[in-house]
């Protein structure tokens, strides 16, 4: 029996967009940790005898600290040889995995990485908003919403002044803040989106301006797990024309 750690990306929602590598890890796996944002139908690839245990994070809800799981993952591996961690999106993208396996590997259990699809570019893809597009966006940020301090991360500030898309995740609870930081620096009429459940049956989402998206947000009773699209490539989307026009009706 070999102790080891397999990181699988489990993609942003959909039952589908996992990759074929992944799906093999979970047929191997005697132990699966797996997060909130995973798909829990993946689990249905899992070996009987594998030991499937929720270990996700969810604001107001107990939960298992970092450490906590840290040692779960090395506890296991040396008693039931291969635990694979199963986590949204990708791994490496604000989802501790570096961490965890740098964890494992201190403690000599050997590690593989599977990538995953990320929600900061599989979310706006699937509603038809591309990232990057010739003439309109030349790049692409990826921001956090929240730090490890609970404050705004100071890249915001540069990413408000910037030509970029910006894709902010894990940032609904300080969606005021973004929009006002954008707002400070002259860019209250930018396109935004705010998309909730991205990829999954029950998404939902809002677009308009950005000095217009906390009330749009507020009224249609946003809520997490949800992403932040910021930029002119959000006026491409199919319906942003007709969505802004009826919240403009709203207004007057």
């Amino acid at each position: 029996m070999e102790a080891k750690l397999t990181l699988v990306g489990a993609g942003p929602g959909d039952g589908e967009l996992i990759t074929l590598k992944g799906i093999r890890a979970i047929k191997e796996a005697d132990v699966i940790l797996y997060d909130e944002l995973a798909n829990v139908e993946f689990l249905d690839f899992a070996p009987a005898y594998a030991l499937k245990m929720y270990v996700g994070k969810k604001v107001g809800n107990p939960s298992f600290s970092q450490d906590e799981i840290n040692g779960l993952i090395v506890r296991l591996a040396r008693k039931r040889g291969h635990v694979v961690r199963l986590k949204g999106g990708d791994s490496f993208v604000f989802g501790r995995g570096h961490e965890e396996m740098e964890y494992a590997r201190d403690h000599g259990i050997a590690c593989e990485v599977v990538p995953g699809v990320s929600s900061c570019i599989a979310v706006p893809a699937s509603m038809e908003i591309p990232v990057t597009r010739r003439g309109v966006s030349e790049s692409f940020w990826v921001i956090t919403g929240t730090t490890q301090n609970g404050e705004l991360s100071e890249d915001l500030r540069l990413a408000a002044q910037s030509k970029a898309t910006v894709i902010v995740l894990m940032g609904l609870s300080k969606v005021n803040e973004i929009c006002a930081l954008y707002k400070h620096f002259g860019r209250g009429h930018l396109p935004m989106a705010v998309i909730q459940n991205g990829t999954r049956p029950d998404e939902k989402s809002v677009m308009g301006q950005v000095w217009e998206i906390p009330r749009l947000v507020k009224e249609n009773n946003m809520g997490t797990p949800a992403i932040m699209i910021m930029g002119e490539v959000v006026a491409l989307h199919p319906s942003y024309a007709m969505e802004y026009l009826q919240s403009m009706q709203l207004v007057s």
